[in-house]
C-alpha cells in the first residue's frame, strides 16, 4: 500500500495496466452486477436537479424506471446507487452499436447539464472505501474488464494514468502531482 495525504493506495493502480477497450467490453460494467453505481449524495442532489436535461436521453423503460423508483435507490448493503432497470443494467445507461453508454454523461457532452456522471463510475476500475479517516483506493478486478488489461498492457498504461482525470476530478490537481511524483519514485524502486 502507498499512502498520498489521507488516502491509501493499493500498489495495483501502479503495477496493473488498463485501458477501456469498449469495442470488445461493451461497457459491460454498466450491465452486470449486484448493485447499481456508488453515488455520493451529492451526487443524487445533481441528478435531481438534472434529470429534466438526462431523461430525453434515457430509454422510455428507464424513464418509466426512475419515475417509480427515483434517481437513487439504498441497495441491500446500505449503499446509495443507482437504480438498475428489472435488477440488470444501470436505469442510466443506453445502448448505441450494441454499446452500452451513460446517458448522464451523453447530456454532459452535448452541454445539456454539468453533472459528468458519477465519480464511481468515472474512476472505474478503482473502488473507494471509507477507513475511519482515510480513503483506500482499490483496484477492482473484474473478468469482464480482460480487454482492458489487455489493451493497458500494450499501452503500457497503469490504472492510475488512464484514470487521470478522474481522479483529479474527485481530488485535485495538487494531490495528482504528488500521486505522480509517488507512482515515479515506487517505480524507481521496484527497478533496484
Amino acid at each position: 500500500m502507498i499512502v498520498v495525504d489521507d488516502k491509501v493506495l493499493s500498489t495495483e493502480l501502479f503495477d496493473t495496466n488498463f485501458c477501456c477497450d469498449l469495442s470488445k467490453c461493451k461497457g459491460a460494467c454498466c450491465v452486470h452486477g449486484e448493485s447499481g453505481a456508488p453515488l455520493e449524495e451529492e451526487e443524487k442532489e445533481l441528478l435531481e436537479k438534472n434529470l429534466p436535461k438526462i431523461l430525453p436521453y434515457l430509454r422510455p423503460e428507464s424513464q418509466k424506471s426512475i419515475e417509480e423508483q427515483s434517481v437513487s435507490v439504498v441497495d441491500a448493503d446500505g449503499d446509495l446507487v443507482t437504480p438498475l432497470l428489472n435488477g440488470e443494467e444501470c436505469v442510466y445507461a443506453v445502448f448505441e452499436n450494441g454499446v452500452a453508454l451513460c446517458g448522464i454523461e451523453k447530456a454532459f457532452f452535448d452541454k445539456k447539464q454539468p453533472f459528468r456522471k458519477p465519480v464511481s463510475c468515472h474512476l472505474y476500475p478503482i473502488r473507494i472505501a471509507k477507513l475511519h479517516d482515510m480513503e483506500a483506493l482499490n483496484y477492482h478486478r473484474w473478468e469482464i474488464c480482460d480487454p482492458a488489461r489487455e489493451l493497458g498492457n500494450q499501452k503500457k498504461l497503469p490504472v492510475y494514468k488512464f484514470l487521470k482525470d478522474a481522479l483529479i476530478r474527485k481530488y485535485g490537481k495538487k494531490w495528482y502531482r504528488q500521486l505522480d511524483d509517488v507512482a515515479e519514485a515506487y517505480d524507481r524502486h521496484k527497478k533496484e
